[in-house]
C-alpha cells in the first residue's frame, strides 16, 4: 500500500494554502474553533496526508493502512479541512462544523467522521493510544506505521510520559509522534506555564530518536520522518517548530487566537493573504 497522492512539496504547499482558507471560512462560519492551533498544524497535516501516510481512500478500514492520531483534538479543525482537501469527507460537511448533530464535532470523534481513527480532545490520550496501536502492529506482525500529532502545551499531562516510557521498552520503532511546538497554549507561552526545555533532551532519556525540523516546511518534514524510519529499536519523536496561526500574519504567535475566531475584514485579509 502507498500514499494515493504521492505530491510535490510545491503541490503539498499548494494543498496546505487551500486547507487554511477553508479553516478561515470554517470557522467563521461557525462562529467558534481554533484558529491559531488549525492553522500552525497545516503543513504537517498535508505533507502526511498528501506524501506520507499509507492509505486508501476507497477502503478506510483496510487492516494495513497506516494509522493517524491528532492527539491534540482541539486542532479538528484543521484536521477536517484536510480530510476535505484529501476526499475523505466530502467540502460541503464543512459549513456543518459544530452545528447540533453535526458530523464535525468540536473534536474528533470516529463514530461521526470517516478516517478519524479515534476519539480525541481530552489532551494526552492519543499519545498512549498511538502506543498501543504500534505494539499491536508488532505483536501482530503487521507493517503499518502509526503516526502521532501532540501539542506543545498537551505534553504537560502526565500520561505523556507514561506512553513515552511504554514506546521506549518496546522498542517501538514503528511509531513516529510528532510534536506541534509553536510554543504557545490556550493563555501564554508554554515556558511560562509549564516550561518544557531541554525538550529535546528528555525524549531522548526516554529512549527516543529525537530530530527537530521546520514544522511548517513540508520537505523538512518528510526528511524527518524518512530519516526517522531508517533508525531501528527506538520509537521517534519529531519535534515540528512551528509558528501559531502560520499563513495569516495579523494571527501568527499570538495567544489570544488560541479561540479568537476571524470576523468582517478580518476574514477578508486573512483570504488575501492566503492566496
Amino acid at each position: 500500500m502507498n500514499n494515493p497522492f504521492n505530491l510535490s512539496y510545491e503541490e503539498i504547499e499548494e494543498k496546505a494554502k487551500s486547507i487554511r482558507k477553508n479553516i478561515i471560512q470554517m470557522n467563521s462560519h461557525a462562529g467558534a474553533g481554533h484558529t491559531g492551533a488549525d492553522l500552525s498544524e497545516s503543513d504537517i497535516l498535508a505533507t502526511l496526508y498528501f506524501k506520507i501516510l499509507k492509505f486508501d481512500p476507497s477502503n478506510l478500514k483496510n487492516t494495513e493502512r497506516d494509522r493517524f492520531f491528532l492527539s491534540k483534538g482541539h486542532g479538528a479543525g484543521g484536521y477536517y479541512c484536510t480530510l476535505a482537501e484529501a476526499g475523505i469527507i466530502d467540502k460541503s460537511l464543512l459549513k456543518e462544523y459544530l452545528k447540533k448533530n453535526s458530523p464535525l464535532p468540536g473534536h474528533p470523534v470516529r463514530q461521526k467522521t470517516p478516517g478519524v481513527e479515534f476519539n480525541t480532545g481530552a489532551l494526552g490520550h492519543g499519545f498512549p493510544v498511538s502506543v498501543g496501536s504500534a505494539l499491536a502492529a508488532k505483536k501482530t506482525d503487521r507493517e503499518y506505521t502509526t503516526y502521532v500529532l501532540l501539542g506543545d502545551g498537551e505534553l504537560e499531562e502526565g500520561s505523556n510520559w507514561e506512553a513515552a516510557m511504554s514506546a521506549a521498552h518496546f522498542k517501538l520503532d514503528n511509531l513516529i509522534a510528532i510534536v506541534d511546538r509553536n510554543t504557545l497554549q490556550l493563555a501564554d507561552r508554554t515556558e511560562k506555564i509549564m516550561a518544557l526545555e531541554p525538550l529535546a533532551d528528555k525524549f531522548k532519556a526516554f529512549g527516543f530518536h529525537v530530530i527537530e525540523a521546520d514544522g511548517n516546511n513540508p520537505q523538512e518534514i518528510d526528511s524527518a520522518i524518512s530519516t526517522s524510519m531508517k533508525i531501528k529499536n527506538k520509537p521517534h519523536i519529531i519535534i515540528a517548530n512551528t509558528i501559531k496561526g502560520k499563513g495569516v500574519s495579523f494571527i501568527e504567535d499570538q495567544p489570544a487566537w488560541h479561540h479568537k475566531i476571524p470576523v468582517g475584514d478580518e476574514i477578508i485579509s486573512a483570504i488575501k493573504e492566503l492566496e
